[in-house]
């Protein structure tokens, strides 16, 4: 979630303490120069003042603002308010070993996934028929854009042949997103010689009623659906992770959350 703002320093930016000061030395030099100045020259001093705006005490200078446009608004009591800016969609990072720490927080199976906004997915692929090939990899998304498991079959399997046999493992960092689930369920489906197992480390948001229902449809559509158990941690650790031969050392509730989980995912399916 996101951190509460530190509220110290909130009256910097008021110019209440710290303007007044430099306006009685202005004040008081515009005398001096006032008593030197004839007459008829002070009559048009007090014109060209009487036609300059005069700047209230927080307002931005007008020669300032176009610097600040698509960035800042000026808000009441010259506050600024910064306008959100729309970035572009990540793209979908596909590699073969993933960095230790991604791992070992993106696959955390907490209850509360706080911060974790992308997915990761490591992908086992066999093709049996004419001629038999093996993938594998990972693929990481933002979800932004097209999801890991929607990427997956965009660039790793984008083509399917009806003579030959696919069976594909994932392992993920969190179960299908609804509209995923529904995606997946079209696939299988359509492809009947595909044969899919997920292995979730957590379930996303498994109270709503949409992610329920779009487990179930996955499971009737064929594919086999679990809950990361410690030995699948350690599994994907050896084969996913570029981890420098250290051995994989879970974490001190791995089987409690795994055994959560588990019996939650068993409650949605039965």
């Amino acid at each position: 979630m996101a951190d509460k703002k530190d509220g110290k320093g909130t009256g910097k930016g008021t110019g209440k303490g710290t303007s007044r000061a430099p306006l009685r030395k202005k004040e008081k030099k515009a005398e001096v120069k006032a008593e030197n100045v004839p007459e008829e020259e002070k009559g048009k001093e007090v014109e060209k003042a009487e036609e300059q705006p005069v700047q209230e005490e927080g307002e931005k200078p007008e020669e300032n603002a176009g610097t600040a446009e698509g960035a800042a608004a000026s808000g009441e009591n010259g506050e600024f308010q910064f306008e959100p800016v729309e970035l572009p969609p990540f793209e979908i990072i596909e590699g073969d070993r993933i960095n230790p720490f991604f791992f070992k927080f993106q696959f955390k199976n907490v209850e509360y996934s706080s911060g974790r906004n992308k997915t990761f997915l490591c992908f086992l692929v066999d093709t049996q028929g004419r001629v038999s090939e093996g993938k594998r990899g990972y693929l990481e998304d933002e979800h932004a854009g097209a999801h890991a498991e929607e990427a997956f079959f965009q660039q790793v399997l984008p083509e399917y042949d009806p003579a030959l046999r696919y069976m594909v493992t994932w392992y993920v960092s969190s179960s299908p997103c609804p509209a995923c689930a529904a995606k997946l369920a079209e696939i299988l489906q359509a492809r009947n010689t595909l044969r899919l197992t997920i292995l979730s480390a957590r379930l996303f948001m498994w109270e709503e009623p949409e992610a329920q229902a779009g487990l179930k449809a996955l499971a009737a559509a064929g594919c086999k659906l679990r809950v990361m158990k410690p030995t699948d941690f350690t599994y994907t650790w050896d084969t996913f992770v570029d981890n420098e031969d250290q051995k994989f050392e879970p974490w001190e509730d791995c089987k409690e959350n795994y055994e959560y989980y588990q019996e939650k995912l068993a409650d949605i399916l039965q």
